[in-house]
């Protein structure tokens, strides 16, 4: 199994048109072969203050949202990206003034402790 994260850094102001995107997406990738999962993580910039032992609100900090995705393999995730359905659901690209950094597409691979060797 796979998962891919998406890391966006969205612009200040932008937080909930970007979010409202994917409350109403159109939910083609939910019937894509080996497509298990999808989710969506809010940054919450809370940086932990060793002086003082506890956390702290960074309001300036740059958060990135994440979208994850769980596949049974790789090659699901590369045929969902070459499938017209793909094409389709990334055809209403957001305005560029929504992102404040490039984004950053990540691909790890999942395994539990019972699948390391010791």
């Amino acid at each position: 199994m796979i998962v891919t994260t998406n890391r966006i850094p969205v612009a200040a102001g932008h937080e909930i048109d970007f979010e409202d995107r994917f409350r109403h997406r159109v939910h083609l990738v939910d019937s894509a072969p080996g497509f298990i999962r999808n989710e969506v993580h809010r940054p919450k910039p809370k940086p932990f203050d060793r002086d003082s032992g506890e956390w702290r609100d960074d309001p300036d900090a740059q958060g990135f949202y994440e979208i994850k995705t769980w596949w049974r393999s790789f090659e699901d995730f590369i045929a969902w990206t070459q499938s017209e359905s793909f094409a389709k659901a990334h055809r209403n690209r957001p305005p560029k003034e929504m992102f404040a950094g490039p984004n950053v597409l990540e691909v790890h691979e999942v395994f539990t402790s019972t699948d390391l060797e010791v």
